[in-house]
C-alpha cells in the first residue's frame, strides 16, 4: 500500500460535502461528505446503482450536482471559470472503464490527445513522451504504433492508464481498472498502479469491485451505503456491523482475498529476513 503516514496531518486534495446527485426524481447520492488525502489509495465500492462511477464523474466534473461543495487541490470545482477548470484537469488523469480509447487513433496519439488540448510542446516532444507513459505502464515500445483493436484487453487498460498519467498529474481516477482481466492479469494490474503511486507520489480514487485489489493496495475504503459514504480501513468495515458491508467483507470472496494478501506480506517478510 502507498505511504500516507502523513496524509491525516494534510488538507484533503479532494473535499467533499453536502453532495447531492439525482437524476429527475431518483436522487442517487445525499448529503455525502467525503475527504481524499494526498499520497493515498482510496478504493470506493458499493452495491449496485448506489452511484460508484457517477460519484468519479460528478467529482471530474463531467456530472453536475444537485447540490453540494467539491473542492479538488483546494479549488471550488463548482464555480470555476471556464479556463481555470481545463487548467484544473491538466492536474488530474482519468482512466475510465476498458480505456476508452479513441478507436481511430494509435496508442500513441490516445496519449498525445490530452498534450495536444492543453499544451504547446513540439510534436517531436510528444513523441518521446508518449514513448516514455507506454513504457511506464509496461507496455512493449512497438505498441505505441497499434491501434485499441489490436490490443488484448489488458494492454487497452494500461494504454488508458498510460493516457491517463499524460500530462503528469496529482490524482488519478481509476473506474473499474481491473474488470474483465484474469486473475493474474487483475495482480498485476494492481502492482503497476501500486509502483507508479510510490514513484510518481500519486493519490489515487479508484472505483473497484474488486476484493484482491482492495486488501492489496488500497489505504482506506469508502463504502456507499443509503446515499452517503462510510470510508475506513477494511479492517475497521469488517468490525462494522451494517448488513452490507458484514456480506461484503465477510463473504468467501473477502477470504480469500485476505488469505491472498497474507500469504504476500509473509512471502515479503520471509524475503527480506533472507
Amino acid at each position: 500500500m502507498s505511504d500516507a503516514s502523513n496524509a491525516e496531518t494534510q488538507d484533503p486534495v479532494i473535499r467533499i460535502r453536502g453532495l447531492r446527485t439525482q437524476f429527475g426524481t431518483q436522487v442517487i447520492h445525499d448529503q455525502l461528505d467525503l475527504d481524499v488525502r494526498r499520497g493515498e489509495v482510496l478504493g470506493v465500492v458499493g452495491g449496485s446503482g448506489t452511484g460508484k462511477s457517477v460519484l468519479l464523474r460528478t467529482i471530474v466534473g463531467l456530472i453536475r450536482p444537485a447540490a453540494g461543495a467539491i473542492e479538488l487541490l483546494g479549488a471550488d470545482v463548482l464555480s470555476l471559470a471556464p479556463q481555470a477548470k481545463d487548467a484544473l484537469r491538466t492536474r488530474t488523469g482519468v482512466l475510465f472503464q476498458d480505456g476508452a480509447l479513441f478507436s481511430a487513433l494509435t496508442v500513441a496519439e490516445n496519449i498525445q490527445v490530452p498534450m495536444r488540448e492543453h499544451t504547446n510542446l513540439p510534436p517531436a516532444l510528444m513523441d518521446e513522451l508518449a514513448a516514455l507513459k507506454v513504457a511506464m505502464v509496461g507496455l512493449p515500445p512497438e505498441a505505441g504504433g497499434k491501434y485499441p483493436s489490436e490490443l488484448s484487453g489488458g494492454m487497452r487498460k494500461r494504454a488508458g492508464l498510460a493516457r491517463a498519467l499524460a500530462l503528469d498529474p496529482e490524482i488519478v481516477f481509476l473506474d473499474e481498472p481491473t474488470a474483465g482481466l484474469d486473475p493474474i492479469g487483475a495482480a498485476a494490474f494492481d502492482q503497476l498502479i501500486l509502483s507508479l503511486q510510490k514513484s510518481l507520489g500519486l493519490t489515487v480514487f479508484m472505483v473497484t469491485h474488486d476484493l484482491d485489489s482492495l486488501a492489496a493496495i488500497c489505504d482506506r475504503i469508502a463504502a456507499l451505503i443509503d446515499k452517503k459514504v462510510r470510508v475506513a480501513t477494511m479492517a475497521e468495515h469488517m468490525r462494522d456491523d451494517d448488513p452490507w458491508l458484514h456480506e461484503y467483507f465477510h463473504g468467501p470472496r473477502a477470504r480469500a482475498a485476505l488469505d491472498a494478501k497474507g500469504a504476500r506480506e509473509h512471502a515479503g517478510l520471509q524475503g527480506e529476513r533472507a
